[in-house]
C-alpha cells in the first residue's frame, strides 16, 4: 500500500482510507458503504432515477476511493434505458495499487475488475465502462473551475463529497458552491453529508433551495439542495 494512506475497517465491515495530507478518513467510521448509500444514492441517485430520465449527468466532487462511482455503476445495471454520464473531480487521486486493497467488490458481490476499472480509467477523457455508464475523471483543483468540455449548466446531480469543513474549509464557501450552482441544470440537485449551519447559509446565499434530511448512522442530519427551476421560484 502507499505510504501516504492507512487502511481501516469501518462499522459495516467495509474499508476506508485515512489520508495523510488531511489526517482524516474518507468515510464515516460507522460504515463506508452504508454512508455512501444513504447520502448519495438514497437521497440523490434514486430520487433522480425515479423520474425515468433517458440520461443522467452526475458530477462527483472528490472521486476518492471510487466507492460512490462503484455503487452508481451497480445501480445503473438496473436502468439500461438511462445513459449515466459520471464526471469526477479529484485533486489527490488514490493510487490504483492502494485501491486494490479495498474490499468493496467482495461486500457488494461485484467483480473486482469492475472496481479496478474505475481507478485504471484514464484521466482527462470520457470512457465507456458499460453500455449505459460512461466515466470522465479530471485531476485538478475544483476551485480553479471545471473543464469546459463538460456539460456545465446541464448536470443533474452532484455528489458533494469533499473532506469536512474542518479539513477543507475552502470547498464549503460560497465561491465553491457557486461553481456547483452554475454546473447544475435548473432543478438539479446537490447532496452531501454535511449539515453545518454556515454551510447551509452559504448554499442559500448562492441561490440553492436547501432541505435537511435525516443523516446516516452517526449523523443527525444531511443536506439536499436544489437549483430552482426559475429565478421566480421561492426559496424555502
Amino acid at each position: 500500500m502507499s505510504t501516504e494512506t492507512v487502511l481501516l475497517t469501518t462499522g459495516d465491515g467495509s474499508h476506508s482510507i485515512v489520508s495523510q495530507p488531511f489526517g482524516v478518513p474518507y468515510h464515516s467510521c460507522h460504515g463506508a458503504i452504508q454512508e455512501s448509500r444513504h447520502v448519495f444514492l438514497d437521497a440523490g441517485l434514486w430520487d433522480r432515477l425515479g423520474e425515468g430520465p433517458p440520461q443522467l449527468r452526475i458530477l462527483e466532487m472528490g472521486f476518492g476511493t471510487g466507492l460512490n462511482a462503484l455503487l452508481t455503476r451497480q445501480v445503473a445495471t438496473h436502468f439500461p434505458c438511462t445513459a449515466i454520464h459520471y464526471y469526477a473531480c479529484e485533486r489527490f487521486p488514490l493510487p490504483s495499487a492502494t485501491a486494490a486493497h479495498l474490499n468493496y467488490p467482495e461486500l457488494l458481490n461485484l467483480p473486482r475488475a469492475d472496481f479496478l476499472a474505475l481507478h485504471d480509467a484514464p484521466w482527462g477523457q470520457e470512457v465507456t465502462l458499460d453500455p449505459n455508464f460512461q466515466l470522465w475523471k479530471w485531476e485538478g483543483d475544483f476551485l480553479a473551475g471545471l473543464p469546459t468540455a463538460w456539460p456545465l449548466g446541464r448536470i443533474d446531480l452532484i455528489y458533494y463529497d469533499a473532506f469536512a469543513p474542518s479539513s477543507q474549509p475552502e470547498l464549503w464557501t460560497p465561491e465553491a458552491l457557486a461553481i456547483c450552482f452554475a454546473a447544475l441544470a435548473p432543478g438539479g440537485v446537490l447532496v452531501t453529508y454535511c449539515a453545518k449551519g454556515a454551510f447551509k447559509r452559504n448554499l442559500k446565499s448562492v441561490g440553492f433551495i436547501v432541505e435537511g434530511l435525516p443523516g446516516p448512522p452517526g449523523k443527525r442530519e444531511m443536506v439536499r439542495a436544489r437549483r430552482p427551476f426559475s429565478n421566480a421560484e421561492p426559496a424555502l
